[in-house]
């Protein structure tokens, strides 16, 4: 996630070759970008809802075993059980709110960015939010007043 930028002209991978462990940071990236814009968007129509992100750590799962299997051989021995990994979402569903539009790791804020060249700016995340919108033939859920939020069930 910290080393893939996000292709806003190629959310789709159409114009490279495709790799899984590249399409699935680039996805990560995407989430906490969107993660940002959710709570931003939020706070805009006086929807007082928490929006954060977490990120599990290095876990040892199937699907890092069959994605990176010289990665998995070799860090095996260093990999957070699954439950560790489970642990700051864990937290996160049942603490009290404390602000929205972070990305946790081991129950703590984390920095967004650790790479220049992946960073979003602002208007990178309106135009990712927007594309997404469309990608999804989607109505903008945050458009204006919250009303549609507000008179939703539960």
């Amino acid at each position: 996630m910290y080393t893939q930028p996000v292709r806003l002209d190629d959310l789709q991978y159409e114009r490279e070759p495709w790799s899984g462990p590249r399409a699935y940071a680039r996805a990560k990236r995407i989430q906490v970008a969107l993660v940002r814009e959710w709570s931003r968007r939020l706070a805009g129509a006086g929807v007082d809802v928490a929006v954060d992100a977490m990120h599990p750590g290095w876990a040892d799962t199937p699907g890092l075993a069959e994605a990176l299997p010289g990665f998995y051989r070799h860090m095996r021995p260093l990999l957070r059980t699954p439950a560790e990994g489970a642990d700051t979402i864990v937290w996160l569903a049942t603490r009290s709110r404390a602000g929205s539009g972070r990305l946790y790791l081991d129950r703590r804020p984390r920095p967004f960015d650790r790479v220049p060249s992946t960073r979003l700016t602002a208007a990178d995340r309106r135009r990712l939010w927007n594309a997404v919108m469309e990608l999804s033939e989607s109505p903008d859920p945050i458009r204006g007043p919250a009303t549609a939020l507000a008179a939703a069930p539960g």
